[in-house]
C-alpha cells in the first residue's frame, strides 16, 4: 500500500542539509546522546541521501548510502515510528544500491534494530561491539544486480586468524599479514613511525604495492612527532614524498589526541593490530574482526579530522 501521509525521495546533502540535520540531530544527538562530532563525518558529502517528509513537507526520516557500500544514519522522528517510514527509506536505499550495481551492502546495526534490518534480508555476523556507547553488530545483504545481469561472486568471508605480538618478530609478522591482505586502504596510528616495523624493506614494499593499487589507493598515517624519523632518514617518509597522492601524513594538535597512548594499524579487510602502548611493540589483533575494526576505524577517522598535515614532511617534499 502506498502511504498517503508521507513521501520518500532522494535528497542532496548540499540542498537538503538543514532538513537532514534536523532529523539526525533530534534522533541521534538529542535522544541517543551521541556527541555531534561523532554524528557528522566527511562521508556525508559523498553519500546518497534519502529523506522522508510529511504532507506539509517537514522532514521526518532519513538514511544514507555511502560510497563504501554501506547504509547508515537511519533515523525516524519519534512520532512517526511504527508507521512504515523507516521501511520506505530502507527500500529506496536498497534500490539505489542495486541501481549502482553494488554486489552487497553492509551496515552497523544497533542491536535492538537487528530484527528490522533482518526483515529486508540482512544477516548479522561477527561479534557485538560498542560504537558511540551503543551495542552494535555488523549486518550484510547480498544484492541481485539490476536487470538480472550477473556479477562475479563475492569471495567468501575469511576465517579470522588471531594476531599476537610479544616480540619484534611477531609484530613484524602481524604487520606483514595485514598489509598482504589489504586491497587499497590502510590506516596507521603511531608515535614515531615505529622504525622497527615500518622502516623495513618488506614492509615498505607492501606499502608501495598498496599505494600503487589504483585510484582508490589510500594510506593514511597519523604520527605524533615526525621530527625524529625525519632526522633518522626513515624510508617511509621518503616513500610518502614520492607518492603524495596515495600516502598522507598528519600530526595531532589536540591535547586529547596527544595524550592517547596506543598505536594501531587497520586495513580494508576488517583486520587490525592494536598495541596498548605505542612505545612498545607488544599487542594483539586479528585478520578479520569487524566489530573491533569498526571501533578503531571510527577512532582513527575522528582523530584524523582533528589533525594537521605534517608540515615538516610537506616542507621537505617541496
Amino acid at each position: 500500500m502506498i502511504p498517503e501521509d508521507f513521501s520518500v525521495e532522494p535528497a542532496s546533502w548540499e540542498h537538503d542539509l538543514s532538513a537532514l540535520r534536523a532529523v539526525r540531530e533530534q534522533v541521534f544527538v538529542i535522544e541517543q546522546n551521541i556527541p555531534p562530532e561523532d554524528e557528522w563525518d566527511d562521508l556525508d558529502a559523498k553519500s546518497r541521501h534519502v529523506i522522508a517528509r510529511d504532507r506539509d513537507g517537514q522532514p521526518i526520516g532519513t538514511g544514507r548510502l555511502t560510497p563504501n557500500h554501506s547504509i547508515g544514519r537511519m533515523a525516524v522522528l519519534a512520532g512517526w515510528r511504527g508507521r512504515g517510514v523507516g521501511a520506505a527509506v530502507m527500500r529506496v536505499l536498497i534500490e539505489q544500491a542495486r541501481a549502482l550495481r553494488y554486489p552487497a551492502i553492509e551496515l552497523h546495526a544497533q542491536c535492538h534494530a537487528i530484527p528490522f534490518y533482518a526483515s529486508f534480508g540482512f544477516s548479522a555476523y561477527g561479534e557485538e561491539f560498542i560504537e558511540c556507547e551503543i551495542a552494535h553488530r555488523m549486518m550484510r545483504l547480498e544484492l541481485d544486480p539490476a536487470g538480472g545481469r550477473e556479477l562475479p561472486p563475492l569471495p567468501a568471508k575469511p576465517e579470522p586468524q588471531p594476531l599476537l605480538a610479544e616480540s619484534r618478530e611477531q609484530a613484524l609478522s602481524a604487520v606483514s599479514a595485514l598489509l598482504a591482505d589489504a586491497s587499497h586502504d590502510v590506516s596507521i596510528y603511531t608515535r614515531d613511525l615505529d622504525p622497527a616495523l615500518f622502516d623495513v624493506p618488506a614492509t615498505l614494499e607492501a606499502l608501495k604495492r598498496i599505494a600503487l593499487s589504483g585510484r582508490r589507493a589510500q594510506i593514511r598515517i597519523i604520527v605524533h612527532d615526525p621530527r625524529k624519523p625525519l632526522a633518522d632518514g626513515h624510508r617511509l617518509i621518503a616513500l610518502a614524498q614520492r607518492l603524495p597522492s596515495a600516502i598522507s601524513l598528519r600530526t595531532p594538535v589536540d591535547q586529547r589526541d596527544l595524550q592517547y597512548p596506543a598505536a594501531f594499524l587497520i586495513n580494508d579487510r576488517r583486520g587490525y593490530l592494536f598495541r596498548p602502548l605505542g612505545s612498545r611493540l607488544e599487542g594483539e589483533g586479528s585478520t578479520y574482526a569487524p566489530g573491533r575494526h569498526a571501533q578503531l576505524r571510527g577512532l582513527f577517522d575522528e582523530i584524523w579530522e582533528r589533525c594537521a598535515p605534517s608540515t615538516e614532511v610537506r616542507q621537505l617534499a617541496f
